[in-house]
This record gives C-alpha cells, sequence and structure tokens, in this order.
C-alpha cells in the first residue's frame, strides 16, 4: 500500500500506535509515528541496498548524539577546531589548553573531535569531566585521545556530516585555531551557516598563532572575496580574529551578556534578553540597524509568543519583536553585539 504521513493508513496507524504505547515512555509520539512511516516509505522505495545502510548509520548515529549531549543541554559548550598535527610543544598548543582553561572555570564546555594536537588540548584545557569529543574513524591520524578515551562523553562517528552536525548543533560558540584542510573545511562551514541564518547566531573566533596564520586569511578575504564582491562588508561580522586567549574567551562570554537566544517564525524574529531595554536603547538600536527590520517594521518588546511553548523555561525572559531582513545575518551579529553594550 502507499504509506501516507496523514492519518490514512488504516490498519498500519494502528499498528504503529500500538506499538509505540507497548514500547512506552515514548515523548512526542506524533514525531515518532513520522519517523516510522518514513522507515517504511524508505524500505518501499529503496532497493539499494548502500543507501538503506547509509540512511539507517546515520539515524543510529544522530540518536546516539542526542542521548550523549541531551543531559547538558543547559551548559553553555564551545566547539574547538584545530589541527590534528600540532604537537605539545608548540606555543599554539598551550594557548589552546589555556584558553579551554579559562572557559571551563567559567562554566563552559568543550567539544573537540577527540584526536591529537589541538583537539586534545582543548580536552586537556577543559578536563575531561567538561569535554565531549565527536570522532571520526578514520585509517590513519585520528584515535580518541588519552584525556576522552574512557569518557562517555565519547562519540565515534563514520560519516563526517553527522559529525560536523554535532559540533554545531550543540555549540553556543566556536573557537578556530590554525590547521590544515579538515580545520578550513570546519570553519568555512560555520562561516556559511551564520552567513546564511542555517544556525543560530554565534560568537566565532579565529585563534591565531605568532606568525598570523589568520591574518593573512584575513588579507586574502578582503582582497579577492570582498575586493570582488564575492562578500559583502557585513560579513566580517560574523568573526573576531585574535592572538590572546583571554581576549577569545572574553568576546565568546560577552557575546551572551544581555542576549539569550533568537527564535524566527518565518519573518519575525524573536531575541530573548537577560536583562530588559530601555524605550531609548531600542530607539537607538531601530536607528543604527535599519537595514536589519523590512520596510515599514519597528523593534518593540513583547512576550513570549505561542510558537515559543516548546520552550517552557525561558517564558520570562524579556523579548524583542521585530520584522527581520533575511538577507542580514552578518547585521544581526552587529546587533546583537551591540545589545550587549547596554
Amino acid at each position: 500500500m502507499e504509506l501516507s504521513f496523514s492519518h490514512t493508513n488504516e490498519e498500519i496507524d494502528s499498528l504503529i500506535e500500538r506499538t509505540i504505547k507497548a514500547a512506552g515512555g515514548i515523548t512526542h509520539p506524533h514525531l515518532v509515528r513520522e519517523l516510522i512511516i518514513s522507515s517504511l516509505k524508505i524500505g518501499q522505495e529503496t532497493s539499494y541496498q548502500p543507501d538503506l545502510k547509509l540512511i539507517n548509520r546515520t539515524l543510529r548515529e544522530m540518536r546516539y548524539t542526542t542521548r550523549v549531549f541531551g543531559p547538558y543541554r543547559e551548559r553553555k559548550k564551545v566547539t574547538i577546531f584545530g589541527s590534528a598535527r600540532t604537537m605539545p610543544e608548540e606555543q599554539i598548543y598551550q594557548k589552546c589548553v589555556r584558553f579551554a582553561r579559562l572557559l571551563a572555570d567559567q562554566g563552559w564546555m568543550a567539544i573537540t573531535g577527540g584526536g591529537p594536537g589541538i583537539m586534545r588540548a582543548g580536552n586537556e584545557g577543559a578536563g575531561s569531566e567538561n569535554s565531549f569529543a565527536v570522532n571520526i574513524k578514520l585509517p590513519f591520524e585520528q584515535s580518541a585521545n588519552p584525556v576522552m578515551q574512557n569518557t562517555p562523553r565519547l562519540v565515534t562517528y563514520k560519516y563526517f556530516f553527522n559529525r560536523k552536525v554535532a559540533f554545531v548543533k550543540e555549540a553556543d560558540a566556536v573557537a578556530v585555531f590554525p590547521g590544515g584542510f579538515g580545520t578550513l573545511d570546519e570553519a568555512m562551514e560555520v562561516f556559511t551557516l551564520v552567513q546564511t541564518g542555517k544556525t543560530s547566531p554565534k560568537p566565532l573566533i579565529l585563534v591565531d598563532d605568532e606568525e598570523g596564520f589568520w591574518e593573512q586569511f584575513f588579507d586574502f578575504v578582503k582582497e579577492q572575496l570582498l575586493a570582488k564582491g564575492l562578500i559583502s562588508g557585513e560579513d566580517f561580522s560574523i568573526f573576531t580574529i585574535t592572538k590572546d586567549e583571554n581576549e577569545a574567551a572574553e568576546v565568546i562570554n560577552n557575546f551572551y551578556k544581555n542576549y539569550h537566544s533568537i527564535r524566527f517564525h518565518d519573518d519575525l524574529a524573536i531575541i530573548r534578553l537577560n536583562n530588559r531595554l530601555t524605550p531609548e536603547q531600542i530607539l537607538m538600536l531601530e536607528e543604527e540597524f535599519p537595514e536589519i527590520i523590512l520596510p515599514g517594521g519597528e523593534i518593540t518588546i513583547c512576550e513570549a509568543q505561542i510558537f515559543e511553548d516548546d520552550e517552557p523555561e525561558l517564558a520570562l525572559l524579556p523579548r524583542l519583536k521585530f520584522s527581520f531582513n533575511h538577507f542580514h545575518y552578518g547585521l544581526l551579529i552587529a546587533f546583537i553585539n551591540r545589545i550587549n553594550t547596554f
């Protein structure tokens, strides 16, 4: 029979409903039902076994990711990228250790790829009790570092794309140390996701070495990408470059000084705050950032919206509401930074 996500599958719907009840402890059963329907439809529509294996492995890896990170949902986390080939005696390795330790002392947890080099430095600085390792199966270079080998917060992936989801989805900030192809790939992924609004706004810090690894990258961005119109000037708000681990930690903490989180509903942007703004401060924001507001719109104070009912723990936070121009995610980062100055 042809299966449908609507409740028109008769006997199949009854079987699924009984299965969900028999399993017990199922939260959001309507979503679990759709997962089951999707699996059945995949079985009907896909005869190529490697595709089925890929889909199955992807779901299993994402399920386990959610299980590992779930108990720590309330703690802020920084994802740390960098070269697996950086040695412990190098200055940049020790800088990463100090950076991760600084944030851990302030209550943050660190997410790394779980391998050697900068990844180990991040776990070492934060300590295994404040760390996650999202490892990848490779025939060389990558096995879990000694800091993370015996922790329950170690996840090992077969597919890079699942690992990338964990790196970004679970992070409240991202710090990128110098590295090779993999590090640049990870950094550019975050640039793109923030620039296009496919991940929530978050601080992206490029932590430089004494030779200016990221300063040279910045020159390339200005002289090639910006000069040729391939990016816009506001995209420079997406990232910060610093050689100082103390400044890197300060930028990350300051991003959440007053800004708490954001929720989009079509063109409506709801910004949750830690402290309420005055009418005068809201007027300043409107005057300084008119581009992010759709024509005819304004920034107003509001209460929690109906579509936020799935986050009741945030209901009492003060909020700003405005119609957002989705072409300006770089300016949105600058807007958030301005909020944090009040």
